[in-house]
């Protein structure tokens, strides 16, 4: 290995060799090829993956075409394919814009990326102790630094890497993955702990994703409405859906205000089975006027006032025996700085996903909506908290400053898909981010 080195060294005034006298690792070696770079921008290669021909001319092309090394992009990434043995390729991985929140649940750029070398010199290049998760570290200080300096990060949505499934790969032997798969959960708490994000990240269900376990103050008030024009029950007419899912909301936050709302021109009948449906522990509002989900939604924020408006569609049921905290859940991400409107997982009594917000265009070449909950794909889509265009409200969360900001903002009100909601709070710069570890089961269809 040293003797062909040498030769690629001598043949290619381009390539530069340096032999290290100990094994130091993959952060030593990668630290010591950084003290080697002469490019302004500085690309990674695993040592047994392949790039495609273009793949530097395109990403040279990208970052021209954005006014070069005067322009304001630090990091580009593109999509990746993952190639078996005999060269067929097994998975291409359509990765979305730039998502923190995804980058935080799992290290989801990867490959191919670019990263200015000034920034990566900034945050002091790669950290001793994060060897396997090396990569994701960098990336994850070099994004805050870009981010504050109100920098771009860029996807390229071309496949320009090839990643080589070959057995023997160091990467691939269970104590190495096991070990990066811990020093990434590190480094991802090491970035909550610098934003000061009182979050304790802890494992997600499949290697090498991450859940932020957001705390929540039991002091913070929380109104959950269920906006309802009395449904009927999916088998038995006269029963109402809403009785369900009053039955069924429960939560051991103790500062928490339960709201059924209905139109004030509900006949008497219908009034009178959804105060039985009520019962003691719901405040029962009737709205005046036209009827809407936004109008249900903000008379409800009016009279209960609260710090977290949570919307619950009549028919939807927490599992509180798989997501018990599913309350807290929505609430710690509603208060997310960043973070505007967050979705719920829906799914029906066979595990199916009815809903798990819908994503940017041209995105993924599949529909999440159908699979099995929890399906593991290339993205991680079903497995992990992740940024998408809109959630429905029929099972959603925002902040109250978000509310206020943004209720009138969309012309006509708020559509129950979310559209108008989450394209309203996009305008301000807020997210949406969408959750599994809050799941409802559908008992009646619900109104997208």
């Amino acid at each position: 290995m040293r003797a062909a080195l040498d030769a690629l060294e001598r043949d290619d005034d381009r390539i530069r060799v340096m032999h290290r006298p100990i094994n130091g690792g993959i952060v030593a070696a990668s630290n010591n090829a950084l003290s080697m770079v002469r490019g302004e921008f500085i690309t990674f290669l695993d040592h047994d993956d392949r790039l495609v021909p273009t793949a530097l001319e395109q990403m040279a092309s990208t970052i021209d075409s954005a006014g070069g090394s005067a322009g304001d992009v630090d990091y580009v990434y593109s999509d990746e394919a993952h190639v078996l043995v005999d060269g067929r390729e097994s998975v291409h991985f359509l990765k979305p814009d730039w998502s923190p929140e995804r980058f935080r649940a799992s290290m989801y750029t990867c490959h191919l990326s670019v990263l200015r070398r000034e920034v990566v010199t900034e945050v002091g290049g790669f950290r001793t102790g994060f060897d396997g998760s090396q990569d994701h570290d960098l990336i994850l200080r070099a994004t805050e630094l870009i981010a504050d300096r109100g920098r771009r990060i860029v996807h390229l949505p071309h496949m320009l890497y090839h990643w080589r499934d070959v057995s023997s790969s160091v990467s691939r032997e269970t104590s190495t993955l096991s070990n990066a798969v811990a020093r990434g959960r590190q480094a991802v708490q090491d970035q909550c702990d610098r934003l000061g994000l009182d979050a304790n990240v802890v494992h997600g269900p499949l290697g090498g994703t991450y859940r932020l376990v957001r705390a929540i103050s039991p002091d913070i008030p929380i109104t959950v409405v269920v906006p309802t024009r009395a449904e009927g029950g999916a088998s038995r007419p006269y029963r109402l859906a809403a009785a369900a899912t009053c039955s069924a909301l429960r939560t051991t936050h103790p500062n928490t205000r339960f709201v059924i709302a209905y139109p004030a021109t509900l006949p008497v009948e219908l009034v009178a089975l959804l105060d039985d449906a009520a019962g003691d522990r719901w405040d029962p509002l009737a709205v005046p006027g036209d009827w809407s989900i936004a109008t249900a939604l903000d008379r409800a924020f009016n009279d209960y006032p609260c710090e977290v408006l949570v919307s619950v569609a009549p028919g939807l049921v927490p599992r509180s025996d798989l997501t018990p905290d599913w309350l807290e859940t929505l609430a710690g991400l509603a208060r997310s700085p960043g973070t505007g409107l967050v979705g719920s997982l829906i799914a029906d009594a066979d595990d199916t996903v009815v809903h798990a917000g819908w994503d940017v265009p041209n995105y993924r070449w599949y529909e999440l909506q159908g699979l099995q909950v929890a399906t593991p794909s290339a993205g991680n889509d079903l497995l992990i908290e992740r940024e998408c265009t809109h959630v429905s409200l029929a099972a959603a969360a925002v902040s109250a400053r978000h509310w206020k900001e943004c209720r009138d903002r969309a012309a006509g009100g708020f559509d129950a898909a979310g559209r108008a909601l989450s394209a309203a709070l996009a305008a301000t710069g807020a997210r949406t981010v969408w959750t599994p570890y809050a799941r409802f089961d559908q008992l009646v269809p619900i109104d997208r």
